[in-house]
């Protein structure tokens, strides 16, 4: 059975960081492109990053130079690292897990992630 479980959401100040972590169960990791994405209310879901194989890497251009996306295979775990964080960093955000050749995509829960004074 495929899980995804996000973790690391929390209320942060401006100028703050925070790491977010997503463990894939299932057997998946290492052959899927892994992604953040990001849904604030009433806006449509965004991609914010996106790790497709190795370190080939993608990002919104509202996040490029602030945020990191990385994989450790060995512990089954994407990462998001969210530095210098800004108000309207703040929404739910998922983690995904996809591949087009076999045909999944798969979705965390989502954690909140909250930027305010």
């Amino acid at each position: 059975q495929v899980q995804l479980v996000e973790s690391g959401g929390g209320l942060v100040q401006p100028g703050g960081s925070l790491r977010l972590s997503c463990v894939v169960s299932g057997g998946i990791f290492s052959i899927s492109t892994m992604g953040w994405y990001r849904q604030a209310p009433g806006k449509q879901r965004d991609l914010v990053a996106q790790i497709i194989s190795g370190s080939t890497t993608i990002y919104a251009d509202s996040v490029k130079g602030r945020f990191t996306i990385s994989r450790d295979t060995a512990k089954n775990t994407v990462y998001l690292q969210m530095n210098s964080l800004k108000p309207e960093d703040t929404a739910v955000y998922y983690c995904n897990a996809e591949n087009s050749r076999r045909g999944y995509n798969y979705w965390g829960q989502g954690t909140q992630v909250t930027v305010s004074s």
